[in-house]
């Protein structure tokens, strides 16, 4: 795809999340409406499937393009007590946990996880709420960890479950998680960021672990990444009738109405 290309669907998305947004509210409560934004998501993602090539890889930067202030946004320090713990301990105690439709889920330490093959890349984060910033992230390969789990042949999404609640719910849908589906998932550039700007990765950016899928928007790039749980579908219902995974839109933003496929 041609660079001017590429900053025409970036602007044109840019400005229909702007849309979206300021109605999101009054959308979100219309039956119909939601019906006729969830079938032209479709077409977008297929569309953009389609139409690009599945490993061209987003725009990489220079040092010299780094931001000097990259924003935190959303949560910038879980509250929990179990990530309160891991935090005073340096996360000497986390596993990565990776189950789901695997063959052999595996839990992995931190160290572990550094140790693997690494890849370093400074890329562009673009906000739906209209900022950008540029940051160096280096991390492993996420196509890489699910092999070693080993995909089962049912396998379509990968499930990020997080540490940040960013509201309280009775059903539990506050909690924080994403998805991504397999194209993306072994996409070369998408990887599990433990370091950010040649430093570790600072809580406020979502130590220690983040989701850096560079083809999508920012709040697809999870933070503080616990789990990732590999799924057929997204809005499947447990055995007592209630929807699996929050609220069955695949993350919890695309729950309160934003775009599931951001891609750009």
């Amino acid at each position: 795809m041609s660079t001017d290309r590429r900053h025409w669907l970036k602007g044109a998305g840019a400005a229909l999340a702007g849309l979206w947004l300021a109605a999101c509210d009054k959308l979100t409560q219309d039956p119909r409406a939601v019906r006729v934004l969830r079938r032209a998501e479709t077409l977008t993602y297929r569309a953009q499937r389609a139409a690009t090539d599945r490993r061209a890889l987003a725009r990489e930067f220079t040092v010299a393009d780094i931001s000097k202030d990259f924003r935190a946004n959303g949560s910038t320090r879980p509250d929990s007590e179990a990530y309160q713990a891991m935090l005073a301990d340096n996360f000497a105690d986390y596993r990565l946990v990776i189950d789901g439709l695997v063959e052999q889920p595996r839990r992995f330490s931190l160290g572990e996880i550094r140790a693997m093959p690494a890849r370093s890349q400074i890329t562009r984060h673009d906000c739906v709420e209209g900022w950008s910033s540029i940051g160096k992230w280096k991390g492993a390969r996420l196509g890489p960890l699910l092999d070693l789990a080993g995909l089962k042949p049912a396998a379509r999404y990968v499930v990020f479950h997080c540490a940040d609640t960013l509201e309280q719910t009775l059903d539990g849908t506050g909690q924080y998680y994403e998805s991504i589906d397999l194209i993306d998932a072994y996409h070369p550039q998408t990887i599990l960021a433990y370091e950010m700007n040649d430093a570790t990765l600072p809580v406020r950016h979502g130590a220690p672990l983040r989701l850096r899928v560079e083809r999508q928007l920012g709040y697809k790039q999870a933070k503080y990444v616990m789990r990732i749980e590999v799924v057929d579908r997204l809005d499947g219902v447990d055995e007592s009738g209630r929807t699996r995974l929050g609220r069955g839109r695949g993350g919890y933003w695309p729950d309160r109405g934003y775009e599931w496929y951001a891609g750009i």
